[in-house]
């Protein structure tokens, strides 16, 4: 998907469309008062078709923030070559409790490839799996040097 189809989806896709969401879009008049967005401009702004108005990259974080849509930074990584995924702070438990889920993901991973390629070919919705499962050993290794970080600054594990 391409950024600007992203950013439509983003906004047509939040629960209301496009009018909501550009209620909760607000910005600084002259007068130092807050004012919201119109929805015709926010459609404007994320319509592929037109020229005139852009989506700002402030309005495009502030969409992510707002909607929790991630669309948008995915598909911009995308076209760059990257993926993104998110990695939070390391869970409780140890670092080889870390290092065993790990292991698990990769299994996981390998299982998904091999039910995949059983009939030696890969479909599109065996492909996104394969996907969802890589970025699952991605982050699961990520913990492991969390934890490593983690106990390096305790001092010990």
């Amino acid at each position: 998907m391409n950024v600007l189809d992203a950013a439509y989806d983003t906004v047509h896709d939040y629960p209301g469309g496009a009018g909501p969401l550009a209620e909760r879009l607000t910005r600084l008049n002259k007068d130092g008062e807050r004012v919201p967005m119109s929805e015709a401009v926010l459609n404007s702004k994320v319509n592929p078709n037109t020229t005139s108005h852009h989506l700002t990259l402030a309005e495009a974080d502030r969409l992510m923030g707002l909607t929790g849509d991630y669309r948008i930074l995915h598909a911009l990584a995308g076209t760059h070559g990257f993926v993104v995924q998110r990695v939070e702070a390391p869970e409780s438990g140890s670092i080889i409790h870390a290092l065993l889920a790990a292991a698990a993901a990769k299994g996981d991973l390998a299982e998904t490839i091999a039910q995949a390629m059983a009939d030696n070919r890969i479909t599109g919705n065996e492909s996104d799996q394969v996907s969802r499962d890589v970025m699952r050993v991605i982050a699961a290794l990520v913990q492991v040097s969390h934890h490593a970080e983690a106990a390096a600054e305790r001092g010990g594990v």
